[in-house]
């Protein structure tokens, strides 16, 4: 079976217009690591991940709750993974295949969250 996506498929697009000027340039996980404000992020190859223990499994759906509404707000959707007692959360900019200042920004936001929600990374 062949299956062929449309050109332009919005699901799949490179097309990077409409993000302000770097915010969409890719960058090493080095320079990541390098940012004030994720410091409960591992970086490595093309994405950066976290886990945050949540301690319930409750605690862990309101916190899964707030990445997602951060998520939304920044049109950027991260892999998360939900388990008791522990949300881990993965980052990476499908469009270049790797990390951008986009995650940088949400993971900030993901861990100031966290805080907020007195959640702890590992």
């Amino acid at each position: 079976m062949n299956c062929t996506l449309p050109v332009g498929n919005p699901l799949f697009s490179d097309d990077t217009r409409g993000y302000p000027e770097g915010m969409m340039d890719r960058i090493s996980a080095e320079r990541f690591a390098e940012q004030s404000g994720v410091a409960d992020w591992h970086a490595e190859g093309d994405s950066a991940r976290a886990r945050f223990e949540t301690g319930s499994f409750a605690k862990g759906v309101e916190f899964v709750v707030e990445i997602g509404k951060l998520a939304d707000q920044a049109n950027h959707h991260p892999d998360v993974g939900l388990r008791y007692p522990n949300v881990t959360v993965t980052l990476s900019t499908h469009d270049v295949s790797g990390l951008t200042q986009r995650d940088i920004d949400l993971a900030k936001q993901i861990s100031v969250a966290a805080r907020n929600l007195d959640i702890s990374a590992e």
